[in-house]
């Protein structure tokens, strides 16, 4: 009977513990990020450690693919917005196609994804 108790107690504690992990990373957390603004159809189907191009990179963003930030390690952020309805990033990152930038914001991770909601953003000196 002890040693159901105990099992019971402990299982319960790591369904607290993982909920709580859970509900920190869905805060988002702040971060710099430092890497080429590309878009996401390259960095994932061409395996891309850089842009090929500006006019590429713009090209495909024109036409409707999102442009990400592939940092040098080739992890990709997907740029995102906090906002409801949410905002499409390519506005803003636009002018940054196919350069090297810093980024500013909170990280999101799920499921091995990962998006930034920028808070700044400028080109990498």
């Amino acid at each position: 009977m002890i040693n159901t108790k105990k099992l019971v107690c402990g299982l319960a504690l790591a369904v607290v513990l993982t909920a709580g992990l859970r509900m920190a990373r869905a805060e988002g957390q702040p971060e710099t990020i430092k890497g080429y603004v590309l878009d996401s159809a390259c960095a994932f189907t061409k395996g891309l450690k850089k842009p090929i191009s500006a006019e590429c990179a713009t090209a495909c963003a024109k036409a409707g693919s999102p442009l990400v930030i592939l940092t040098d390690n080739r992890t990709i952020y997907w740029p995102t917005s906090d906002a409801t309805p949410a905002q499409g990033q390519n506005d803003r990152l636009i002018e940054f196609a196919a350069k090297r930038v810093v980024v500013t914001g909170k990280v999101y991770q799920r499921a091995g994804s990962r998006a930034v909601v920028i808070a700044t953003i400028q080109a990498e000196k």
